[in-house]
């Protein structure tokens, strides 16, 4: 009985090890809210398995495989198509912008100013006043840019425009297409495009590894 509850724990610690790897993940603190839910149920099955002796790993392990078999077709969606990306991870959202807070953003995302408060000192940040930019992003951490920062406003994202942080920056998206077309691009061949102190800067497809 011992032996092989010894045997199950130390397979399933580098099986969990492996599973992990698969999803690609490599910190708790990169995990979204839908990772954290395939956690759970992964530790939820691992005891399961480990607790009940009369049945055999493999109720835990094939459950566990299809678990992370869907989180990778999941993740998989989430990265070519963007709305189902903002349905499933959300979006980053800007809480303090040029230095003002947008009650309306933190109330919908039911964060306190307590919470805000808490995150910028954990940042470094003494006063409000002195940030100019902090993005709450998806994992629940806080992105703070002070007064001498300059914010990266993502134009670009894989070939998609967000409209939104062109009408920010009170530009269209002609001027956008301009913008490529003098440098001799396509907007299917942009990975990345962002706005910062006045400028636009372009990583292409080609030049990821």
């Amino acid at each position: 009985m011992y032996f092989s509850l010894v045997l199950k724990t130390v397979f399933m610690y580098f099986f969990i090890i492996f599973v992990y790897r698969l999803m690609g993940k490599k910190e708790v603190g990169e995990l979204s809210i839908v990772d954290l839910i395939v956690s759970i149920l992964i530790a939820e099955l691992v005891a399961l398995s480990i607790e009940t002796d009369n049945k055999s790993i493999l109720v835990s392990v094939i459950p566990i495989l299809v678990l992370v078999g869907v989180q990778i077709l999941v993740s998989y969606i989430t990265l070519k198509n963007e709305k189902i990306r903002d349905i499933i991870d959300g979006k980053p959202t800007v809480i303090i912008k040029n230095g003002k807070l947008n009650f309306t953003e933190m109330s919908k995302l039911r964060y306190s100013l307590d919470d805000l408060l808490t995150q910028l000192r954990l940042n470094g940040i003494k006063s409000i006043d002195k940030v100019k930019y902090a993005v709450l992003e998806n994992n629940g951490n806080l992105s703070v840019f002070s007064d001498n920062d300059d914010y990266p406003l993502p134009l670009i994202l894989d070939g998609v425009v967000d409209y939104n942080v062109l009408s920010e920056i009170k530009k269209d998206y002609n001027w956008l297409i301009k913008i490529l077309k003098n440098k001799s691009l396509n907007l299917d061949e942009v990975f990345y495009a962002f706005y910062t102190n006045g400028k636009v800067f372009i990583i292409t497809k080609n030049q990821l590894l």
